[in-house]
């Protein structure tokens, strides 16, 4: 145990002026009661709005199978984990007082004799980082709902997934798997999150654009309750207004509830019911089928298959084909090598509804090309290729 005098020797010797330092001197000592061996526990660095959240009572959890690198979620945010390795020894000390504590207390002289708990070498610090998403549809593509009368219903033995178990399962917070499961258009049936089949998708869907040009009406006023009395003999009434929510917005006029139908989203989902089943398509022909096959009055457009189907100008004649964003790689470098392995050469235009949903926090395009492509003028245009050889 260090007396007064042997404190002041020791500032003496380190040439430190005591009249500069608190007078609250802690001196550390491993005792019998030091029992935690590094690796017994685990430091991690918050950001001072995860402080809060916690001291407010609010939750962290570490997600992530045996096989995937583990993720730590708030409420609304993910965050990658790292192992930082510190040349500084921490020392764990219950109890420890800081200097603004000690200052508070106003203390004179005096020795606190302080034991050492346990110690580490490294620390967790934590970097945002885009949720892991890709796994959400694969789960729910399992067994997508073919409509209630389909043989897959009456089999039990399919995979089905509550809102805990994807919890358990994607590695994102709650916030940010809700909101993709709004935009996978999935939806809950007794209880388990269901992706529709797309072709049955469509059909509920041509069943709604057939009553509205049998009744007259606008695309932009569809009446809810009318719809539900319609198709109601033919499908299960949440399901027709599952699918006006998918493919229009709902609102109240004179305390009746409409839906303004998208005719994006419709003239998309057409085209990908007409993409799906070709390898390639003649770019003529395809546009022609497709404005005949949309409901009346609705204008097809290129600009509407963003991130869905592309275009290949430099074939003859010129070509459409699906290529969907979600079915290519989450990572990063991944995702450019499958894009490069399908085109060696991309501009901008064409890449970017591949590439936008890679853009972090402070992020955009222009930055990931520069990163993962090298750039060139072609005819005039600047186009990008893969930095590395692609098998």
């Amino acid at each position: 145990m260090r007396t007064r005098e042997e404190v002041d020797a020791t500032l003496q010797i380190a040439k430190l002026n005591a009249a500069e330092l608190l007078p609250a001197v802690h001196c550390l000592g491993f005792g019998p009661g030091a029992g935690a061996a590094a690796g017994d526990f685990c430091l991690l660095e918050l950001e001072p709005a995860l402080c809060q959240q916690l001291e407010a009572g609010h939750s962290l959890v570490i997600r992530g199978d045996k096989d995937e690198q583990a993720v730590l979620c708030s409420k609304d945010k993910t965050y990658d984990l790292k192992i930082a390795d510190t040349s500084n020894m921490l020392l764990f000390i219950p109890g420890c007082k800081t200097p603004d504590q000690l200052k508070a207390e106003e203390t004179h002289c005096n020795i606190i004799h302080t034991e050492i708990f346990g110690f580490s070498n490294n620390y967790w610090e934590l970097r945002r980082c885009r949720p892991k998403l890709k796994k959400l549809k694969k789960l729910l593509m399992e067994d997508a709902y073919e409509g209630p009368d389909s043989q897959k219903e009456k089999d039990s033995n399919h995979s089905k997934y509550t809102t805990e178990d994807l919890l358990n399962q994607i590695q994102a917070s709650e916030e940010e798997i809700m909101a993709q499961l709004q935009v996978l258009n999935a939806c809950e049936i007794e209880g388990y999150w269901r992706i529709l089949d797309f072709d049955y998708e469509m059909k509920l869907l041509n069943h709604i654009t057939q009553l509205v040009d049998s009744e007259s009406w606008s695309f932009g006023k569809v009446p809810l309750n009318m719809c539900l009395q319609e198709l109601g003999p033919l499908e299960p009434e949440e399901m027709i207004e599952h699918c006006l929510k998918c493919y229009g917005k709902k609102y109240i006029e004179e305390g009746e509830a409409y839906f303004e139908l998208s005719a994006d989203k419709i003239c998309r989902a057409t085209a990908q019911m007409l993409l799906q089943n070709a390898v390639k398509f003649n770019l003529a022909e395809f546009q022609e089928v497709w404005q005949q096959s949309v409901p009346e009055g609705m204008i097809t457009m290129l600009d509407q298959l963003k991130g869905l189907a592309l275009v290949d100008r430099q074939s003859r004649p010129e070509i459409i084909f699906l290529l969907k964003v979600d079915d290519l790689p989450e990572d990063n470098q991944e995702r450019f090598n499958s894009l490069f392995s399908i085109r060696e050469k991309w501009t901008e235009e064409d890449i970017a509804p591949y590439i936008q949903d890679l853009c972090g926090e402070k992020q955009t395009i222009g930055t990931l090309l520069t990163k993962y492509s090298r750039s060139s003028i072609q005819n005039g245009v600047k186009v990008y290729n893969s930095r590395r050889p692609i098998s």
